[in-house]
């Protein structure tokens, strides 16, 4: 046997049993060639490099289709799962990306598994169709199982411990191992594909990746908005369904039977050669070297993932743009190539500066970050805008040239990489197990890659060096490519050599802060803390508005709040009001969400409390805490127990009851956070209340539309028969539900009120008496379900919020007079003379002050100065409305 990358026309059997041949000994097939002696081969090693292949291409369009829908399905599936898991095991990066492995794990023994399996059977479409069968059954069972696993794991994890990551594996992994099988089968259904196995996997590759771009597309602009989650996850299964009927029907076509006939004999000399065992020897070389290469990849997209942030936005379909251009690359990449590869006189070559060359630019792109991304966003969104109208899609264009800028180019390079590999090891004479073990090594370095990259690189060296490693990786693999390749031009050994050089020049002049200063020339401001951690990086940026400077929190490049003085009036009001008003005197409570700490230190000014417990995600989050003032140094106070963990994680694990349950995570547009607003979240927290206990729900206004803060509020109201809401700022609200009767006892609320703690700390944010404190309220349950209507709740099943249009700016004022305009009189029992005055007094003044706001927003300049002049008139020191006038605090 010659060497496959001297001539991939021969079929050229490995990994055979002693005693097997194959079966073209025997059972020849008219359009293969032959196997020449090993001694011929050898000879004519060097000319068949030149002579261009003469056998004719398999047709490849009805394989090509059925690998797009297989593709898009098998990627819808995906990220259904990925969201799924995030439930079950939460949200911790350690924990989704062990459990996401079980998906790669599975498809690495499928590929491994179905393409041995492949090349023993006559007719691989009816094995392509029982795939497909079998997908579309074990995706819909594991998809509901999913939607009712995160208690029993939780129940698992208390009791077994690690052994508990058997559920989610299985329910994972096991339908991505019949996923994983669909490309070596198709490949061998094709019969002999002889000199064309480069070119054909290329085209099939190409295709199927094609799929995956329009299910990761589908699944945030169509499919979960328009059926849910369990809706979409039918849908990708009747895909897979139809796809096994076609293979079925097509099965039955007399070329999907491939002559195949084993037969035993002794030995075979042609595997005694030194030549096959060099041959067999730089086949998996290249197998490896494309695993490592793989591993690569999955580690880019780790390091893509925190590192884009900075020119996009957490919304989901942000991420599936940037998914989708990373994907796209990979397919015009292996599309591109596939007419050359069996031309190549130096795949090897070709392979190691594809793979150096994606490292180099990867690191060049990040090194050449600047104004340019930021200006070519805002050229490209403004054309979108005029052509349709359209804030989504002018937004979707900025991510648009976000994923270009960053992940475009690299990712065309890899995916070039991938035929040249099938060139120089796949066997023609046993194609199935060939790409089966390409595709599975592939799989198995993505998966070391990814993991290594996100638990050790970035959280030990940063997202720049973390990079800079990745591609020296790369280059390491190109340059064992080239000195143990065979037929690698001089030409090719320089290149790779050249590119490494420009390697360790890029790296040497990216400084490790470069996402830093990226983030800081963005959001505007001075960067005072920075931290690329496991799972995000978290950034705060002391930052000025008119008069007033304060420092602002990013996480992933995204505001999530500060300590401006509407910071720090809402996030106190979050949570002493529901203490002060609550039915029972609370001793307990837990904060979902640290961010500045500002809500979960205002506990420690309550000294009723004997429990205080907070739940955040990011131990980066908690360094940061201490940058923000006002929140009475918590992150350092003893009194409060800080569990880094996932918030919904917490409350299925623990079985800690609380008074108060508040929660603060992340605005409810963003990927992933849906699922802290809907009902089912609602009914965990609501099992996890004492007597009496309530759940306090931040409501933003400008972060969705009307639409969706009625789904918000109807989510809430649908698991709480005693709600409330309240205002604690301009631009956000907040919902006190539970499932007792809210009684607002006039001489408890003075008493709470009254302690020395909790006093000060609201008279700093413009809150100096019961009666202001209750000026706060806006309506009860039955004012809340006349202002939601026939909205849909946000549920687990369906998180349409997460998928709702962009948000103008012109979508918070009307949603804003519609809330203001259900204010009634709260029901105060036991009110007296004085706290009757001082409540009117403060709800005349803060009506004053929205009117003022509203009219500024409208451009009506006098009703603005006359609203804020009775505002100042009837509360003149109050430092709230102080600080937006631009005065001094009095106090």
């Amino acid at each position: 046997m010659t060497d496959m990358l001297a001539s991939p026309s021969i079929p050229a059997p490995r990994d055979r049993r002693k005693g097997s041949k194959p079966a073209s000994a025997t059972a020849p097939n008219p359009s293969t060639p032959p196997a020449p002696s090993p001694a011929a081969a050898d000879a004519s090693a060097s000319s068949s490099l030149a002579s261009p292949i003469e056998t004719a291409a398999p047709p490849l369009a009805w394989p090509a289709l059925l690998l797009v829908l297989s593709g898009a399905s098998a990627l819808v599936f995906q990220m259904l799962w990925i969201r799924q898991l995030s439930l079950v095991v939460g949200v911790e990066v350690h924990a989704v990306s062990i459990a996401i492995s079980a998906f790669f794990c599975g498809l690495a023994l499928g590929g491994w598994y179905f393409g041995r399996r492949a090349d023993d059977i006559a007719n691989p479409m009816r094995l392509y169709a029982a795939l497909e069968a079998a997908v579309a059954l074990s995706a819909v069972v594991s998809t509901l199982m999913l939607a009712r696993a995160a208690a029993p794991f939780a129940w698992l994890e208390a009791h077994l411990g690690i052994a508990a990551w058997a559920l989610p594996f299985l329910l994972v992994g096991l339908p991505a191992v019949f996923m994983g099988g669909t490309l070596p089968v198709l490949m061998r259904s094709r019969g002999a594909i002889g000199g064309h196995v480069g070119h054909v996997g290329a085209r099939l590759y190409a295709a199927n990746t094609i799929g995956a771009v329009i299910g990761v597309l589908a699944v945030p602009f169509w499919l979960i908005p328009a059926l849910g989650m369990q809706g979409a996850a039918f849908a990708a299964a009747a895909l897979n369904v139809l796809l096994a009927v076609a293979a079925l029907i097509a099965s039955r076509r007399a070329s999907a039977t491939l002559p195949f006939t084993p037969v035993e004999i002794e030995s075979d000399v042609l595997t005694s050669t030194s030549d096959t065992s060099l041959a067999r020897r730089r086949g998996a070389l290249a197998v490896w070297l494309y695993a490592a290469a793989g591993g690569v990849a999955l580690g880019y997209e780790v390091m893509w993932s925190q590192a884009i942030v900075q020119f996009i936005s957490t919304r989901a379909f942000a991420f599936a743009i940037v998914l989708a251009t990373y994907l796209c690359g990979l397919t015009l990449g292996s599309a591109l190539v596939a007419r050359r590869v069996e031309r190549s006189r130096d795949p090897w070559g070709m392979f190691a500066i594809l793979v150096a060359g994606a490292g180099v630019v990867a690191a060049g792109t990040l090194y050449g970050l600047g104004d340019w991304i930021f200006i070519s966003q805002g050229w490209l969104a403004s054309v979108a805008y005029s052509v349709t109208h359209s804030t989504t899609v002018a937004m979707c264009a900025r991510f648009l040239v976000a994923g270009l800028g960053v992940v475009f180019l690299p990712t065309l390079l890899l995916g070039a990489a991938f035929p040249y590999v099938l060139r120089i090891a796949v066997d023609a004479g046993y194609v199935g197990r060939g790409v089966g073990r390409v595709v599975a090594l592939n799989t198995a370095g993505g998966i070391v890659g990814s993991l290594v990259t996100g638990f050790w690189l970035v959280p030990s060296l940063g997202l720049v060096r973390t990079l800079g490693v990745l591609a020296g990786v790369a280059c390491v693999v190109a340059l064992i490519a080239v000195s143990r390749g065979a037929g690698v031009g001089n030409v090719s050994r320089g290149g790779v050599v050249a590119l490494t050089v420009l390697l360790c020049a890029a790296a040497v002049a990216t400084p490790p802060q470069r996402l830093a200063t990226l983030l800081s020339q963005a959001r505007g401001g001075e960067l005072t803390f920075y931290e690329e951690g496991r799972g995000a990086t978290v950034a705060v940026l002391r930052q000025s508005s008119g008069t007033h400077r304060f420092e602002r929190l990013y996480i992933q490049g995204v505001s999530n709040s500060g300590d401006a003085m509407t910071s720090l009036r809402y996030m106190r009001l979050q949570a002493l009001l529901p203490l002060i008003v609550a039915r029972t005197q609370p001793q307990s409570a837990l904060v979902i969400g640290l961010g500045t700490g500002i809500t979960a230190g205002a506990l420690l000014q309550y000294p009723g409390l004997t429990q205080r417990v907070t739940a955040e995600l990011l131990p980066g989050v908690v360094r940061a805490s201490s940058h923000f003032k006002g929140n009475y140094g918590v992150a350092e106070d003893k009194r409060m127990d800080i569990r880094v963990r996932d918030g919904r994680r917490e409350l299925l694990r623990s079985t800690d009851r609380y008074d108060l349950i508040t929660l603060e995570p992340p605005p409810p547009s963003a990927a992933g956070v849906a699922n802290l607003y809907s009902t089912d979240f609602y009914r965990l927290a609501s099992s996890r209340l004492r007597d009496g206990g309530v759940v306090a729900q931040w409501l933003p206004l400008p972060t969705q539309n009307e639409a969706e803060t009625k789904a918000l509020i109807a989510s809430f109201i649908a698991v709480f028969p005693h709600a409330s809401l309240w205002t604690t700022e301009l631009h956000e609200m907040l919902l006190v539900g539970g499932q007792t009767p809210l009684v607002l006892d006039a001489a408890s609320i003075r008493q709470r009120f009254a302690q020395p703690g909790v006093a000060q700390a609201l008279k700093e944010v413009g809150i100096d008496s019961p009666g202001a404190l209750l000026a706060t309220w806006m309506t009860d349950r039955s004012g809340l379900a006349y202002y939601v209507e026939d909205a849909a709740p946000v549920t687990d099943d369906r998180p349409g919020i997460e998928y709702a249009p962009w948000v103008g700016r012109q979508a918070f004022a009307p949603t804003l007079r519609n809330l203001l305009a259900l204010q009634n009189e709260p029901p105060v029992v036991g009110a007296d003379d004085a706290l009757k005055a001082e409540f009117t007094r403060s709800r005349d003044a803060l009506r004053a002050f929205y009117g003022a706001s509203l009219a500024a927003l409208d451009g009506d300049r006098s009703t603005w100065a006359r609203q804020l002049n009775t505002a100042m008139r009837l509360d003149g020191d109050n430092p709230y409305f102080r600080w937006f006038a631009g005065k001094p605090d009095n106090n």
